[in-house]
């Protein structure tokens, strides 16, 4: 991956800051110009002592120029963390909420195939690594080369040449030492980086699914599966380790000869004259803090291309483009009547699989429609192609008329209302998810769909009422108490089309008869599309749709349906010897 993308990616979250990123790295500049003078006041306060004539005052004025130096080096890098502390969090900020806004707009297929353990993990280390490459590769590596130029500058025009080709040549073997581990490294991180993501999602997908792991008794099956992937991982990051501590060795050894060179060359200019007790302390101080950014550019180069490796999957996620958009001849619109049409429809997943066939029908304004039919024949998929969270491979699908594809998926979605057959509720409180189908609802309008969704005999259950927190994907609560909750905040929302996906299906008989009363009541007055299981739930469905295979294969009224002995007729009468079979 090119490394622009990167800079892409970054830098309209830096660019509104480029003010104070001028001014934090002035600060930086300043910071490394007050360390380069230190030695250099060192030298003078050595040599002075010397000076009978000096002995009281010179020493004394460079003492207190060598603390303000320091106390100027601390100041400086200290502004400089206060002035870019906010462009870093709201950097990091800006990333990861572009990035939750691209997760939310992927489409439903990119969602059923992604493994939310992944995902979640890459998430995390493109944090880390957004930090890393917004501090680092602006305020780490041109001013700690501007520290080393100093440096280099000093022993150019102070000293012999080969003070500055010793130094030189150690930190050219440094730097390519460096480059060369840290490059083999930098594929070792991208292996553990897969591996690390593959055991977070074996382990997210375990505990999302920990009471079927228990049906079966397999938290041990479990536990070894994801220690399987640890194991492999740990194999990788042991690897990465080891090469740290030869990277470091390594850097240290040319290091350590350079200052060893200088210091005898140092030393030997002092015994035979041509140098001073104050050069000596000025090349071995000048040399201990030519290492510390020499050491400094090794973490920091191995800590960018590191950052770079766990920032590519960060890029690569937000690089992928969602299935469905919308089109750029799309403008918004206001949904009045909410009829809905089917013209020729046909639709597959996969181009080896077909799911339905040419289907054509009706929902009129205001009319109740239902759709019923074997599991597998395609009424779950109408739904999702009503709410276009998939494009018809042919036909076209209307609502008041208008081809859904010309109208913005929050238009559209805004006004469809739906009750799943399986409800998935968030983390939070009751009242929370039943709002969540009008965030912005009174609590007059929500007390009225508690009532209508038959949910006042579960809240004086509850001693926190609204307050009570339902659990992770809402396991506190039964499957007709969670269908509930999803009816009550489907009545929130007030769509002008309302879609009942097997909506009573996790019901009793007796809150069946109440809540199916609701939602007749709804029917008449609203477009309804029900998709049906149980046929006692559309009788009074003003037509039904029989699927078979992806085909209409019957449509009529329910008497009309009855009155032929066709499919409808069949499920109808199996259905009613198992009712009478359990009374």
């Amino acid at each position: 991956m090119k490394k622009n993308k990167y800079i892409v990616f970054l830098f309209p979250h830096l660019k509104p800051f480029l003010p104070r990123i001028t001014v934090a790295f002035l600060f930086v500049v300043l910071a490394k110009l007050s360390n380069v003078a230190i030695p250099l006041i060192m030298k003078r306060i050595v040599d002075n002592f010397g000076s009978d004539a000096a002995y009281y005052t010179v020493p004394i004025a460079l003492i207190l120029a060598y603390g303000v130096f320091r106390l100027l080096n601390s100041l400086f890098t200290e502004l400089r963390g206060l002035i870019y502390a906010k462009v870093i969090y709201t950097a990091i900020r800006g990333v990861l909420s572009k990035i939750f806004r691209h997760l939310h707009e992927m489409s439903l297929r990119f969602h059923i195939e992604r493994q939310t353990g992944r995902i979640t993990r890459d998430i995390e280390r493109g944090e880390r690594s957004v930090m890393i490459l917004a501090d680092y590769a602006i305020f780490s590596i041109i001013p700690s080369l501007i520290e080393c130029l100093f440096a280099f500058a000093i022993l150019i025009n102070g000293y012999h040449w080969s003070f500055f080709a010793v130094a030189f040549l150690a930190l050219a073997c440094y730097v390519v030492f460096t480059m060369y581990i840290t490059e083999w490294r930098t594929k070792q991180r991208k292996l553990m980086n897969e591996y690390e993501s593959r055991a977070s999602a074996a382990a997210t997908d375990s505990l999302l699914n920990f009471e079927t792991v228990k049906y079966f008794g397999n938290e041990e099956w479990e536990v070894k599966r994801y220690d399987d992937k640890l194991g492999i991982w740990g194999k990788v990051a042991v690897r990465n380790e080891q090469s740290i501590s030869v990277l470091n060795f390594g850097q240290q050894i040319f290091v350590t000869l350079a200052v060893v060179i200088l210091l005898w060359k140092a030393a030997s200019g002092v015994a035979d004259g041509t140098l001073s007790i104050g050069d000596l302390v000025l090349v071995s101080t000048l040399m201990l803090q030519l290492y510390a950014p020499l050491h400094f550019l090794g973490i920091i180069y191995r800590e960018i291309r590191q950052a770079l490796a766990d920032t590519e999957r960060l890029v690569e996620l937000f690089e992928k483009e969602p299935e469905i958009k919308d089109l750029s001849a799309a403008l918004p619109v206001e949904i009045k009547a909410g009829e809905v049409r089917f013209e020729d429809v046909s639709f597959r997943y996969n181009d080896d699989r077909a799911i339905l066939k040419h289907l054509t029908f009706t929902v009129p304004a205001g009319r109740t429609v239902a759709v019923v039919g074997a599991s597998g024949a395609g009424k779950s998929t109408i739904a999702r192609l009503l709410f276009r969270f998939y494009d018809v491979t042919g036909g076209r699908i209307t609502v008041d008329g208008m081809d859904i594809r010309l109208i913005p998926q929050r238009n559209l979605r805004e006004a469809i209302g739906i009750v799943p057959q399986d409800t998935v509720l968030f983390n939070d409180t009751l009242g929370y998810n039943i709002s969540y189908g009008k965030t912005d609802a009174s609590e007059d309008e929500i007390k009225r769909v508690t009532r209508l969704a038959q949910l006042s005999g579960l809240l004086e259950l509850l001693p926190g009422g609204y307050d009570t927190v339902v659990g992770e994907r809402g396991l506190k609560l039964s499957g007709g108490e969670k269908q509930r909750v999803a009816i009550a905040r489907a009545l929130l929302k007030n769509p002008k089309l309302f879609i009942f996906d097997e909506a009573t299906s996790s019901l009793d008989s007796g809150a069946e008869k109440e809540i199916q009363k609701a939602l007749d009541e709804i029917s008449v007055s609203n477009t309804t599309l029900v998709i049906a299981h149980r046929l006692s739930t559309i009788v009074n469905a003003d037509e039904i749709i029989v699927l078979e295979k992806g085909e209409i294969a019957e449509r009529g009224t329910h008497m009309e349906l009855l009155a032929k002995p066709g499919i409808y007729a069949k499920m109808w009468n199996l259905q009613q010897a198992d009712t009478m079979a359990g009374l």
